[in-house]
């Protein structure tokens, strides 16, 4: 169906934003384009007025109170006016908040198939910043508007098995890849090397890469660089914390490097030593720590999303429970320690991400949404 797909993309949260629903939807449009398929995306604004090829509709909003980095957007009459003029073979909503909900009532009023894709664990979110009475009520909504798509996708197998538990009905797996051209050892450079360790190459370097928010936390990090001696933290990425964390680390060995990507990004990869992930259980999959592996290095990570799918313990890393930073110190302490067993975790690191294809990711999805079209055009048959 490539070649006459036209798929319409409603998500909460686009480029010039960096975050792994972003990633994820941009390697998507990458791999349409490449496929010869058609595509539009609508987005809280402003955003470039194209990606790929493919038009932005900006939908204009205002910035969320609790986190201003995301903007709550609805789409109006205009948004509806040119999905119907783009005429969708089928409608993907990316984690339906505002801009995916009203894109999920378009669907219905064009009669357009509807695939929605859970990709932010919005439930843990409000647990970590002290809400946790708008859990259940949160769970209840999202069955709610879950169970109004023809079919739901989640990014591991947990989440499926936790999103089918809650009775969202069937959830099928939309798995994750890792461009391991892109994330290669390939990448090692010594120059970056240099600027990741603060000038002290010869230090073990520890890596972390994300957006920097409070849920990712960072600072759990912290007992390592008091624990780990000749440990050097590099810290990539940017993001609402940045501050407090700049405040928190302040005379540890650490550098703050800002945002990284493209080919500076795959160096920084490379040239470290160990990967580490204390993110919280907010996390559904974890793609930088695929994007690490793939890089020829060990990751030491908490165990949430889909970490344990990708890390096999003790022959490419480690995990630990959220929040046990005592296990994380000791993981981290034996790595540091044997730079021979870094190196052979780091090779079976990148043999096990080389299975791990994009390009075959996104074609198990182009698969699905030819069979959400088919069954959503048979039962329209059987109904009339």
């Amino acid at each position: 169906m490539s070649n006459n797909l036209r798929l319409a993309i409603f998500t909460e949260t686009f480029l010039p934003k960096v975050d792994g629903i972003v990633t994820v939807t941009c390697i998507l449009l990458d791999y349409l384009r490449k496929v010869g398929a058609e595509a539009i995306i609508f987005a809280p604004g402003p955003h470039p007025e194209s990606y790929a090829g493919y038009r932005i509709v900006s939908v204009p909003g205002v910035p969320f109170p609790i986190y201003p980095e995301v903007t709550m957007a609805v789409p109006g009459k205009r948004s509806m006016e040119i999905l119907e003029e783009f005429d969708p073979t089928i409608i993907h909503v990316m984690n339906p908040v505002l801009t995916g909900l009203r894109g999920m009532m378009f669907a219905r009023d064009l009669n357009k198939p509807l695939v929605a894709s859970f990709q932010a664990h919005l439930m843990e979110m409000v647990r970590f910043y002290g809400f946790g009475a708008l859990q259940e009520p949160l769970w209840s909504i999202h069955r709610y508007v879950y169970q109004h798509a023809d079919y739901c996708l989640a990014p591991s197998r947990r989440v499926v098995s936790e999103l089918e538990g809650r009775g969202f009905g069937q959830v099928g797996l939309w798995r994750r890849g890792v461009d391991v051209e892109r994330f290669s050892p390939d990448y090692v450079d010594e120059a970056m090397r240099y600027e990741l360790s603060g000038g002290n190459p010869d230090k073990v370097l520890l890596l972390s890469v994300g957006r920097l928010a409070a849920e990712k936390q960072v600072e759990q990090i912290l007992p390592v660089l008091d624990s780990v001696p000749n440990a050097h933290l590099a810290i990539v990425g940017d993001g609402p914390h940045r501050e407090k964390l700049e405040e928190i680390f302040a005379g540890r060995p650490v550098t703050f490097t800002g945002y990284k990507s493209g080919e500076e990004l795959s160096r920084a990869y490379a040239s470290a030593d160990m990967f580490l992930f204390p993110s919280s259980t907010i996390e559904t999959f974890g793609l930088v720590a695929a994007e690490a592996l793939a890089s020829g290095i060990p990751v030491v990570s908490s165990n949430v999303g889909g970490v344990p799918e990708i890390i096999t313990p003790g022959v490419n890393g480690y995990m630990f429970e959220p929040g046990d930073t005592r296990t994380m110190v000791e993981q981290v302490r034996e790595l540091a320690a044997d730079p021979f067993k870094r190196q052979a975790m780091g090779v079976a690191a990148r043999e096990a991400m080389c299975k791990m294809s994009w390009d075959e990711v996104m074609g198990e999805l182009l698969t699905v949404y030819d069979g959400i079209v088919q069954n959503f055009h048979q039962k329209q048959a059987i109904a009339s």
